[in-house]
Parts: structure tokens; C-alpha cells; sequence
């Protein structure tokens, strides 16, 4: 019984382990430069990013996220049992101290481990961390009590699909965008609407301390304990106790830098499309396909759409872009953690109607819109449409792609295991029905010596 209890406590835990790992390493990996923006926050907040690439951080990215989603596969299968329970248990070793540090710090303001998908505060990443490693513990003291869902025959199967299919992952969202976009600038999400604030949202609180001083005594008051006239003002110190409604879009803005002007709301406003080419740094942003960029400037033109080119860089950048490109059309500054935000590609860009976003594009697959489209209005247009494919059936292609072949397998697995079970039943029932006749024969002959020796005797 004490073993049974046991077992059932490990496989517990060991699918709580494989799930938040093959979530956790999932929503990384379908958003790599997600993740290489969190590295590169933490590495900020050691003072020690000047010192690592960003190329480094981003290939940091894809192997940690793949390497979370391996091991919880593998656990969940129970594949190499020991080693994998093992490295689950070393992970949560390093991590627990580190998201601790971030919930006393608080130097990051969420720890990135579910990517955007789901935000946790760094306590209750901390305390999250601390039920994995109790489970990551178990499994490492008890691996061999992990059930098996396929035979080792075949685990090689599972590792290199597991392996190839969320590197694929990785690459796929870096080469074009993530299949699955979780931040407020989604498709479909209207930028007015997500920096409204409802008029029953809960406001930010603040508390002021006011420090005062009378016959060589320094003491601090509130405004409900505020002493008479005979104190005098030293100092006042005012802190934020409560935070208020923060809206999805709250830092979106766009200054033109030919003007100074914003013209955040005229652009918002718009009725119509809007094109925004978005661009982080134009330092490092790709001009491989500015040929295309311009092309589509020129339709814009045509057809009297904005198109405005929103960075965080400075003049001599812009000037820089200008004369590399032949780009004409207008800049606009705006934060780069918006920017960063809001499209994964460097340059990347928008299309949106009404101040509701209905296209992105990586810049290595930007619409072409050649002759005789160019004559031809976006309303006529594919692209001129939010794209046909939903977010339920992304989901049925990872299930097709991924999920299908493996539950096969582990079937066809567990069906050749179940025969060569019945075949060495149906052996072992043979050699125990030879023994037995065998044994039947042999008490025969011996009654039948008796039998003799009794009448020879008579």
C-alpha cells in the first residue's frame, strides 16, 4: 500500500512538472524575441548586459525555451527518468533563489516565465517556483516510480520530434512572427479603446509624509495627524501605496519629428487605413526588402493611405535610413519598449483600419502589391482583410502537427507492447501446461511400476 501511495504521489508530480514546463517552454519559444527582451531586462538589472550580445541573449532565448519544453515532454513520457528528473531539479535549484531575489528587489517588474501569456507578480513566481521544486525534489529522490508511456524502443522517436518541432517553433517566429500573439497590439485589438479608462476604474492612491521640526525635534506627520503652525517644514516625501487601473495600451505615442507635433490622436482617429512601418532601431533594422517598403510608400500615395515610419532612434539614424534606402516618407518617434512591443521584426510592419490593427508583417515577408494590384484599392485587396486563419485553428495544426503523432505513436507503442505481453503470457501458459502434463505422465508411470511390482509380487 505504502508503495502504491508512493507511486501515485510521484506521477502527480511529475505531471504537474511536465505541463508547466510544456507550457512555459511553449509560449517562449513560439515568442524568442519575447524572451530575449526578458534576458536582456535581467542582465540590465545585474549591470552586466553590455557585456553579453544581443545575438548571445537571443540564442540564450531559443535554448532555454527549448529545453523547458524537452524536459516536460520527456517527463511526461518518462523518458531517461533519472537524468531528466534530475535536470527539472537542478533547474528549479537555480530558478527559486533567482525569482526570490526578484520578489524582494523587484529590480524586473514579471519574471517572463510564461512569456505574455500569462503574467504572474514575482511572489507569486516565487511561490509558484516553490511547489516545483517540492515536485522536482520528489522525482529526482523516486524517478523509477514514474510510470512509463512508451518503450525505450521508441523514446528515440519522441526526443528528436520533440527537439526538431520546437526549434521549428523558434525559427518559424523568427523568420516571420509568432503564430501566437498574446500582447495588447494583437490583430484585431483597437488601439483607442486600449488606452481608455473606465470610469469606474480604481485610481492609483498616493500617501505624502511630511517631515517637520520643532525645538531640535524632527518628526514625521500625514495629512490626517498634520501638527499646528508652532512645527516647521523640513521635508515632504510623497510614495504610491496603491496601484490604479493601468490600461492594455498606455504608453502609445507618436511625435513627428518634423513638426514636434503629436499627432498620436490624429493618426488613432483616422477613418480609414493606416500603414505603420515600426522599427525599434533603425541602427539594426534589416534593409534587405526596402525595395518593397518603398514600393508600398508609393501605393500609399497613390491611394491617399498614411504611412508613417515609428523609431526610437535619432536624426542621424533616420538620415542614415534615408540615404541607405531612398525612404520619403515621414518618422515619428515613439518609445522603444512600445515598439519592441507591438511587432517582433525589426523592421516590421502594420496595417491597421480605423485604429484597429488587421495585418502585421515581418520585414521577410512584407505584401508586394505589383502591377496590376498597385491600381487597385486595399478594400479589393486580401490585405486589405484581417487574416482568415483563427487562433482555434493554429491550435488544431499544433495538435496535428504535433500532438496526433504522438498520441500514435505511444499507441502503436502500447499495442506492440500489449501483444508481446499476451505472446509471453500465452508462452509461459504452455510451458506450465508441458510441465504439468509432463508431471501427470511421470506420476502415471510410477503408479504403473507400482502396479507391477504389486502383481509380480502376488
Amino acid at each position: 500500500m505504502k508503495v502504491l501511495n508512493n507511486r501515485f504521489t510521484v506521477n502527480v508530480c511529475r505531471f504537474v512538472v511536465a505541463l508547466t514546463f510544456i507550457f512555459s517552454g511553449f509560449v517562449k519559444a513560439v515568442d524568442p524575441k519575447g524572451t530575449q527582451y526578458k534576458i536582456i531586462d535581467y542582465l540590465a538589472a545585474l549591470n552586466i548586459d553590455s557585456l553579453v550580445p544581443d545575438m548571445a541573449a537571443l540564442v540564450a532565448s531559443v535554448l532555454l525555451s527549448a529545453f523547458e519544453f524537452c524536459v516536460g515532454i520527456f517527463l511526461l513520457f518518462a523518458i531517461h527518468r533519472r537524468l531528466n528528473s534530475r535536470l527539472a531539479f537542478v533547474m528549479m535549484l537555480i530558478m527559486t533563489p533567482l525569482t526570490l531575489w526578484l520578489a524582494i528587489d523587484n529590480p524586473v517588474k514579471d519574471c517572463g516565465c510564461f512569456g505574455d501569456a500569462l503574467v504572474l507578480t514575482n511572489w507569486q513566481t516565487f511561490f509558484k517556483n516553490l511547489v516545483l521544486l517540492a515536485c522536482t525534489a520528489i522525482l529526482a529522490a523516486w524517478p523509477l516510480q514514474m510510470v512509463r508511456f512508451i518503450s525505450r524502443t521508441n523514446q528515440g522517436i519522441v526526443i528528436n520530434f520533440t527537439a526538431l518541432f520546437i526549434l521549428a517553433v523558434s525559427s518559424w517566429s523568427l523568420y516571420y512572427l509568432p503564430q501566437f500573439d498574446f500582447r495588447p497590439y494583437h490583430i484585431g485589438a483597437n488601439i483607442p479603446k486600449g488606452m481608455e479608462m473606465p470610469a469606474d476604474a480604481p485610481q492609483p492612491k498616493f500617501e505624502t509624509t511630511f517631515t517637520l521640526e520643532k525645538n531640535g525635534v524632527r518628526k514625521d506627520f500625514t495629512l490626517e495627524n498634520y501638527p499646528d503652525s508652532t512645527w516647521t517644514f523640513v521635508d515632504s516625501k510623497t510614495v504610491q501605496v496603491e496601484a490604479g487601473y493601468v490600461p492594455p495600451i498606455h504608453d502609445f505615442s507618436m511625435l513627428s519629428t518634423e513638426t514636434g507635433d503629436d499627432i498620436t490622436e490624429e493618426v488613432l482617429r483616422h477613418k480609414g487605413y493606416t500603414f505603420l512601418l515600426v522599427s525599434p532601431h533603425l541602427e539594426d533594422a534589416s534593409d534587405s526588402n526596402f525595395g518593397i517598403i518603398d514600393l508600398l510608400y508609393e501605393y500609399c500615395q497613390e491611394h491617399n493611405y498614411p504611412f508613417y515610419c515609428l523609431t526610437a532612434s535619432g536624426q542621424e539614424a533616420m538620415q542614415r535610413w534615408r540615404d541607405i534606402t531612398g525612404a520619403e516618407y515621414p518618422f515619428c518617434q515613439t518609445d522603444e519598449t512600445t515598439l519592441k512591443t507591438i511587432i517582433r521584426s525589426n523592421p516590421g510592419l502594420l496595417l491597421m483600419k480605423d485604429g484597429t490593427i488587421i495585418r502585421k508583417w515581418s520585414h521577410n515577408n512584407l505584401p508586394q502589391i505589383d502591377s496590376p494590384l498597385s491600381d487597385m484599392p486595399l478594400e479589393k485587396l486580401d490585405i486589405g482583410f484581417p487574416p482568415t486563419i483563427t487562433a482555434a485553428e493554429k491550435v488544431v495544426g499544433i495538435l496535428v502537427w504535433f500532438v496526433l503523432p504522438l498520441f500514435l505513436l505511444t499507441l502503436a507503442d502500447r499495442l506492440w507492447a500489449w501483444t508481446r505481453w499476451v505472446k509471453r503470457e500465452k508462452k509461459k501458459k504452455k510451458k506450465k501446461k508441458k510441465a504439468t502434463n509432463k508431471k501427470y505422465k511421470s506420476t502415471n508411470n510410477l503408479k504403473e511400476q507400482e502396479n507391477e511390482k504389486e502383481n509380480c509380487s502376488r
